[in-house]
């Protein structure tokens, strides 16, 4: 997809419902979600708390999914892909779903969302195509990215948790580092000031663009961008 200049930060405050409701905490359950009928399997996702607030749905999972399902067929199939902060892995789970994959999709988070990822890994039968890993951001990168060395990383809601910013950045440098020529796909909910200090720091590491999308003008009524992090030549 081509990019696009960048768009005025939108207040966080214009809420829609047309793409990506917010979330509301609730109780343990298992949805199914086909992206608008992207998906011709839907993707049973179950959604559990009470390892923390990774384990359910979220606003940049649904448009990032969209994107990646929408957008991506063919470029995919060789890709070594990685996801980051995936929670239950709405987004990973979704592309193994969907596409034909030479190399199993790696889907990571911290240690306290190893039994959610793998549950929902399970559900889906997909355990020959997605792998779960714990990947803490900051920390020495698992012996299977090192190896992979992944060339697609899929990143949706990891702008959350101000004091992991720069443990985040860190990560996606020590990756496009790893792989020079792999391409961050980045979606986040703008909450506060603090969230475009990312990107304003993100900008300095690497080259940062925003993403065409044929639903953008809605999403980004909830204040959600989509980017393609690379690396500096």
């Amino acid at each position: 997809m081509s990019s696009r200049s960048p768009s005025p930060e939108f207040s966080p405050l214009a809420i829609g419902e047309d793409l990506t409701p917010l979330p509301q905490y609730k109780a343990a359950s298992t949805t199914t979600i086909d992206f608008s009928n992207l998906l011709e399997t839907p993707l049973k996702l179950h959604e559990d708390l009470t390892s923390g607030c990774g384990g359910q749905l979220w606003p940049a999972g649904m448009v990032l999914g969209h994107h990646m399902l929408r957008y991506h067929g063919e470029s995919l199939r060789n890709a070594r892909i990685l996801e980051l902060g995936a929670g239950g892995g709405l987004v990973g789970l979704g592309v193994a779903l969907k596409f034909k994959l030479d190399h199993p999709i790696y889907i990571s988070d911290q240690e306290n969302m190893i039994d959610l990822m793998r549950k929902n890994i399970t559900l889906n039968g997909l355990e020959s195509r997605v792998k779960e890993l714990v990947l803490s951001w900051g920390g020495p990168l698992p012996a299977e990215v090192l190896k992979e060395k992944p060339n697609i990383i899929l990143a949706a809601d990891c702008v959350y948790f101000e004091p992991a910013f720069p443990l985040l950045l860190a990560t996606l440098e020590e990756l496009l580092d790893l792989c020079k020529e792999a391409v961050i796909y980045f979606c986040f909910k703008k909450r506060r000031k603090a969230d475009m200090h990312f990107i304003k720091n993100a900008k300095k590491k690497f080259i940062v663009e925003e993403l065409e999308d044929e639903d953008r003008q809605t999403f980004s009524r909830e204040a959600l961008f989509l980017y393609t992090f690379k690396r500096k030549q």
